[in-house]
C-alpha cells in the first residue's frame, strides 16, 4: 500500500506540473475533471475500506485515506487554487530572466503578433522553461501609435468560470493606473510584484 501512495503523489505532482506548465488551456479543464473523479473514486474506496476496519484500524490506512482527502481537496478547490500558487511563484523566479529578454525583443520590435488574426498574440517557440502556460503565448498591448503598452504572460488562459490571470509588464503611465485601480479593487487577486511588473487577475 505504501508503494500504491506514493505512485500516487508522484502521479499527482506530475499532474500538478504538467497542468501549470504544459497543457494547452482547452485541455485542462477535462484532465482536472478526469483526475478529479480517479480522486473521488480512491477517496470512496479508502472510506469504505475504513469502515470495514473500524475495529482493527491501521495507521497506514489512515494515512492513505488522509492523503488522498488531501490531494482530493488541493485539486478540486477552485480548480487546482493551492498548488497554482506555489506553482506560480517558483514559475515567477525560474523564467524572470527569459521573460525580461522577450519583454526586450517586444519593445525593440523583434517579437510581435504573429498570428493570423493579428489579435496581438504572439506564438513563442514551445521550448523549456515555459514563460506563458497554457501554449506559450503572449499577448502584446500597443496604443494607437504602434507602441508597446504591455505585455502579458498568462499564468491560466481561464476556464468554466475561472478568470485569466497573467504576469504583466509594463512602462506606460496609463496602463499602470489601470492596473493600480485593479490592485486598490481587488487587491487578493492582484498586485505589484516589483517595478513595471505586475500580477494580474482579469475576471470574465
Amino acid at each position: 500500500m505504501k508503494k500504491k501512495l506514493i505512485v500516487l503523489i508522484i502521479t499527482w505532482l506530475v499532474f500538478v506540473a504538467s497542468d501549470y506548465f504544459i497543457l494547452p488551456y482547452f485541455v485542462q479543464p477535462l484532465i482536472w475533471i478526469l483526475f478529479c473523479l480517479v480522486l473521488v473514486v480512491l477517496l470512496i474506496i479508502q472510506i469504505v475500506k475504513t469502515i470495514k476496519e473500524r475495529k482493527n484500524l491501521k495507521l497506514i490506512r489512515v494515512s492513505t485515506l488522509s492523503t488522498i482527502f488531501i490531494l482530493f481537496f488541493m485539486t478540486f478547490y477552485n480548480f487546482n487554487e493551492i498548488p497554482h500558487l506555489i506553482m506560480e511563484k517558483i514559475d515567477w523566479h525560474v523564467s524572470y530572466q527569459k521573460r525580461n529578454q522577450i519583454v526586450k525583443e517586444v519593445i525593440n520590435g523583434k517579437l510581435k503578433s504573429n498570428t493570423k488574426m493579428h489579435n496581438g498574440i504572439c506564438k513563442l517557440s514551445f521550448e523549456f522553461p515555459i514563460v506563458s502556460n497554457g501554449g506559450n503565448d503572449i499577448l502584446i498591448d500597443k496604443n494607437k501609435d504602434d507602441q508597446t503598452r504591455a505585455v502579458h504572460f498568462w499564468i491560466s488562459r481561464g476556464f468554466f468560470d475561472s478568470p485569466q490571470i497573467y504576469f504583466v509588464y509594463t512602462h506606460d503611465a496609463e496602463t499602470k493606473r489601470h492596473l493600480q485601480n485593479m490592485i486598490e479593487s481587488r487587491p487578493e487577486y492582484n498586485w505589484k510584484i516589483e517595478e513595471n511588473w505586475y500580477r494580474i487577475t482579469e475576471r470574465l
